[in-house]
């Protein structure tokens, strides 16, 4: 099939590259001019795991193209929407105007019988009132909401290979059942995926809408409930690495993201619990998600906490104190520091008078361009020199292998505080290091 996706960045480079590996011939539109050259030379403008090698094969096979020109997309049968909704910079709600600006180039220049597909995480209520604008255009267009559950540092995979796919439909198609034309088509561009037994679940638009947010506030909820834990656990001497294992063998529970720390970060969990908070507002049911509010400041709490321990491990003052900080990135294989704990942990330690030193193996020069005050150090071990306190913060497996007597040989003193709960404790403790975990 001939397909576009509006939108270049994280969730369209990934989902662009994923349509031509299944065999469609995809055209990827972006206003980012320096974003579409490094496309269209095969070079990702972000760091994720087996894309290189999507993108290449299907630059090879003539299947894909980049470009500004949106008119490109007038041959298409399908149209995805995959742009960014951030957090407003003075509100919590989302901004929509990427949004709004793809739909309306894409309406001006679309067939009047394509399909839309929306892939961005919006606000409930969005696609019913795209579903009623494209009605007034394109009579014979039908507009379905696909959400997106892609992890950073899975993403190909999770496009190629999702645990299931969510087909948001209009009431009228609805009403069709499975002979609704936009299900048909976004079924034959999943033809491969369905076969191998993926499910599909189908639903209205504003269940559609619903499932993505409310994945990540359900994820962002059992993180913060572990670290509240760990909190007690700090107050009472108990271990909240132990407690979650304990807990986690409960089916009704499990044991995943049950893992206490610094903290969630990244560019969705934290700005889509924050939207729905807002939304739900808008939609007069605010005290539904009032829980989640706390589950925000928890989580702000991680932060603070590893500051303070920080502080109290070098003796009540930062002030000359030289911290090796080992991470930057929200998460492992990704590059992205957006609402990053182990940023954020970095900047506020420097903000207290200490020499911060931080070193990471993807996420530097991101890091570098918001906070260019921090001294970076891309080689782990020299980033560790003369260090009075390391402190890891994202849990990169080069740093969970590290050996504890060979990092003692380069550091001034033996202060080290897990701020993932990635290492072995009694490991370092026997390699004569002061270990401090979070909740531990």
């Amino acid at each position: 099939m001939r397909v576009s996706v509006i939108g270049c960045g994280y969730l369209g480079a990934v989902h662009a590259a994923a349509m031509a590996e299944l065999g469609h011939d995809v055209v990827g539109i972006d206003v980012d001019s320096e974003k579409i050259a490094m496309l269209e030379n095969g070079q990702p403008p972000f760091f994720e795991p087996d894309l290189p090698e999507i993108l290449s094969r299907a630059h090879e096979s003539g299947r894909l193209t980049f470009s500004t020109d949106i008119t490109l997309v007038a041959d298409c049968d399908v149209h995805f929407i995959g742009v960014g909704t951030p957090q407003l910079p003075h509100s919590d709600a989302a901004d929509m105007q990427y949004v709004e600006a793809a739909f309306e180039g894409l309406s001006q220049h679309m067939r009047p019988d394509a399909v839309i597909v929306g892939k961005s995480t919006v606000p409930v209520g969005t696609a019913q009132e795209l579903a009623n604008k494209l009605q007034a255009i394109h009579p014979n267009a039908s507009l379905i909401w696909n959400p997106e559950f892609l992890r950073e540092g899975f993403a190909v995979k999770d496009t190629l290979e999702p645990d299931r796919v969510v087909y948001g439909l209009s009431a009228k198609e609805l009403e069709s059942g499975d002979r609704a034309r936009s299900l048909q088509v976004l079924d034959d561009v999943y033809k491969q995926i369905l076969a191998t037994g993926t499910p599909r679940l189908v639903t209205d638009y504003a269940t559609a809408e619903l499932v993505k947010v409310s994945a990540n506030a359900f994820l962002a909820t059992k993180i913060s409930f572990i670290n509240a834990m760990a909190e007690i656990a700090e107050a009472t001497g108990a271990d909240v690495t132990q407690l979650a294992d304990a807990i986690g063998l409960d089916e009704r529970i499990g044991r995943r993201f049950l893992n206490a720390g610094v903290g969630f970060g990244g560019g969705c969990l934290p700005k889509d619990i924050r939207a729905l908070i807002a939304r739900a507002e808008e939609l007069g049911v605010g005290r539904s998600v009032t829980f989640l509010r706390e589950v925000d400041d928890i989580n702000s709490r991680r932060r603070e906490r590893v500051v303070e321990l920080a502080t109290e491990v070098l003796g009540g003052s930062l002030n000359g104190k030289r911290v090796a900080v080992l991470g930057l990135t929200f998460k492992p294989n990704s590059d992205d520091v957006r609402d990053s704990p182990a940023l954020d942990v970095a900047v506020r330690l420097k903000g207290l008078g200490a020499d911060v030193v931080a070193t990471d193996p993807q996420g530097i020069p991101n890091a570098e361009q918001r906070h260019p005050q921090i001294n970076y150090e891309l080689s782990t071990e020299k980033a560790l020199q003369s260090a009075d306190l390391v402190l890891l913060v994202t849990e990169w497996d080069e740093y969970k292998q590290l050996d504890p007597t060979f990092v003692g040989s380069l550091v001034r003193e033996k202060n080290l505080i897990d701020g993932r709960n990635a290492l072995v404790p009694v490991q370092w403790s026997l390699a004569e290091w002061n270990y401090f975990g979070l909740g531990r």
